[in-house]
This record gives C-alpha cells, sequence and structure tokens, in this order.
C-alpha cells in the first residue's frame, strides 16, 4: 500500500490527504524531512543508497530522511526514517526548510541535524554503504561521486544556516 501524505501548496499549508505516488506523479507539492547527521568529531554521514530502490538506486546522499505522514512534523519524519535506516535514535533539531525543485517531483524540505553518538545498524535495503567524512572530504566527494540531487543544495544551505544562525527558508 502506498504511503499518505499531505498535499502542501507553495507556502507549505496544507492542502489535503493524497498518496505519495500520486503526489510524485502529478507533481504536487508535499514534505519531506531528511537530516543531516554529525559524529562527535564534526565528520558527515554520507551513505550510498541500497541498488534495488526505486528512486536514485545506488546514488550517494547527505541527507537521512523521507517523506512527511499525514500529521507528520519535519523533525518526526526524519527521526523515524533516521530509525528505519540507520537503526538509530537521536534528538532531532530543525534547521531549516526549502521548496526542492530538482528530483522526482517538487516538495518542502525539512532539514533537521542530529549527533549520532551510537554505533549504526544500517538496513541493507536502504543504505549499501555508510561512511564519515569531514567537510572538505565531503566537498571533494560531492564533485566526483554522483549524489542524489538535492545533496548538493542541502549542504551548501546546511553550511549558511550553522555560518548564520538565523532560519533559512526560501
Amino acid at each position: 500500500m502506498d504511503e499518505l501524505v499531505e498535499r502542501v501548496d507553495a507556502q507549505d499549508q496544507v492542502l489535503g490527504v493524497v498518496s505519495r505516488r500520486q503526489a510524485v506523479r502529478e507533481g504536487w507539492l508535499h514534505r519531506v524531512g531528511v537530516v543531516v547527521c554529525r559524529d562527535g568529531r564534526g565528520r558527515f554521514l554520507v551513505h550510498r543508497r541500497a541498488e534495488q530502490l526505486s528512486r536514485y538506486p545506488g546514488h550517494y546522499e547527505l541527507g537521512v530522511g523521507g517523506a512527511a505522514g499525514v500529521g507528520e512534523s519535519y523533525e518526526r519524519a526524519a527521526a523515524r526514517e533516521l530509525s528505519e535506516e540507520l537503526g538509530v535514535q537521536a534528538t532531532v533539531c530543525f534547521r531549516f526548510r526549502f521548496l526542492n525543485r530538482v528530483g522526482l517531483s517538487p516538495h518542502w524540505l525539512g532539514v533537521c541535524d542530529a549527533v549520532l553518538a551510537e554505533a549504526l545498524a544500517r538496513d541493507p535495503g536502504e543504505v549499501a554503504w555508510h561512511g564519515w567524512l569531514t567537510e572538505s572530504e565531503l566537498l571533494r566527494a560531492l564533485r566526483q561521486w554522483t549524489f542524489t540531487p538535492d545533496s548538493q543544495e542541502i549542504f551548501d544551505r546546511y553550511l549558511a544556516c550553522r555560518a548564520a544562525p538565523e532560519s533559512l527558508e526560501e
């Protein structure tokens, strides 16, 4: 069964409930929550999506996340996906959102972050590989590896948010 999401407008206001498949097919805005993970040394978690996934198989990704369910906040969606995909519980903190127009369909992307202290127990059906990269290593990887379409923008906005803590919303 396809998951249900909230169709939203250009101001991120709820218009109604639709299936995620329909939202993607029709190009309707909906919400996606992702979490940028760091370790205690400040390195970024990068992972490679499993080859059998329908969306961007084998691509590298900076954010761990997925569609927000009906009534689910960006933070809650990101925390749920973190648990499902990497087997960890962490305090997830909302940082910013932006209207993401790259990828399969447009959506509001709520970017959160978390510091992970425990070992990861990745779901091999979702995550084929993961590793921790310094900021300079990640900058190099973004130029050399095949990342999901939104990873570069997430990283750029995350760095800007970190430099200027006021809200970064499009």
